[in-house]
């Protein structure tokens, strides 16, 4: 019996996909690849991660597709609408990357807070005491209060981090949190958010409601010193807001690990050469833990190829 085509348009871990290639015909080529066009055609399957699109123009080619797996959590890269109309199961892989984004986010909080510095030369006598004296007014952590934009998996691991840490943790989500699923963090308005955190973690969806959510009244609300992390989806923030704010409040720091428009950055993009932005290249979910977890998403793909329901599907249908 002829076996059934699968796409996988990004890089997989490898045991991840020679599980799927025992099961499946299994071609590794990139949507941008010339072979793409005439692959789709018989694919019963499509396996993306962060820079493929999968929207309606490709699907129309795609006539025998039955499912479009994400390699990963956020589906904003997937015509979800698109797919519903065709008949296509989407699945991903929801929690896969939690802990890696968690420590992530710990870390750079963390680093931004505790300046230090390393030795390279003999330092004798007050020069010494003077260059140990210089790194001694950083904050303590636990005196600070952690604010959570979205309370789902990783602002609620956040916030099992802020307790640990003794920060006061405050957090801002659509839907009531139980008591004993708040980790001792205090729900707040977005008012009270913005206007008491000293530093502010982002973990919001993609809903389309979230676009450049925080802007320049929002920015008005923080605190002059306010330290701003995003890991989430570049697009809740305004970056022309954010960057004339960043200059009128030098105090205000702002750690970007992820970018709107969509990655890679342009050169046009409004952040870059601003001194109290930092950017990185969307390093959250970078570990190889995580990314065999979003990598197994494959065995849902083989689930519906299989006829059964999937264990992650993004959608109903």
């Amino acid at each position: 019996m002829n076996k059934q085509l699968v796409i996988q348009t990004e890089d997989l871990e490898p045991g991840p996909a020679a599980w799927l290639a025992q099961r499946v015909e299994l071609a590794r080529c990139p949507a941008d690849d010339p072979r793409f066009a005439d692959l789709l055609v018989r694919a019963a399957g499509l396996v993306v991660r962060t820079y493929t699109r999968v929207d309606a123009a490709m699907l129309e080619q795609g006539t025998n597709l039955k499912v479009v797996a994400r390699a990963g959590v956020a589906l904003e890269n997937i015509d979800l609408e698109a797919c519903k109309a065709r008949g296509i199961a989407v699945v991903h892989a929801p929690g896969a990357n939690t802990r890696a984004v968690v420590e992530y986010v710990t870390s750079l909080m963390l680093n931004a807070l505790r300046s230090r510095t390393t030795l390279t030369r003999p330092i004798l006598g007050d020069d010494w005491h003077a260059t140990r004296k210089q790194y001694f007014e950083n904050p303590q952590v636990g005196d600070l209060t952690l604010g959570l934009l979205g309370f789902g998996r990783i602002g609620s691991a956040m916030a099992r981090v802020g307790a640990a840490l003794d920060m006061r943790v405050l957090y801002h989500d659509l839907i009531d949190i139980p008591d004993d699923a708040r980790h001792g963090a205090h729900a707040a308005s977005l008012n009270e958010l913005l206007g008491e955190v000293d530093i502010l973690s982002i973990h919001i969806d993609s809903r389309p409601s979230n676009r450049h959510f925080l802007a320049t009244a929002e920015f008005a609300k923080m605190k002059p010193t306010v330290l701003l992390i995003n890991t989430s989806r570049g697009f809740v923030i305004e970056p022309s807001d954010l960057a004339a704010h960043l200059r009128s409040h030098p105090e205000t720091r702002a750690l970007l690990d992820v970018h709107d428009p969509f990655e890679p950055i342009p050169a046009g993009y409004p952040l870059w050469n601003i001194p109290n932005a930092t950017l990185f290249p969307h390093l959250a979910a970078g570990t190889t833990t995580a990314k065999t977890n979003m990598s197994w998403v494959v065995r849902d793909v083989w689930r519906v190829l299989n006829g059964e329901e999937p264990e992650f599907p993004a959608m109903r249908h």
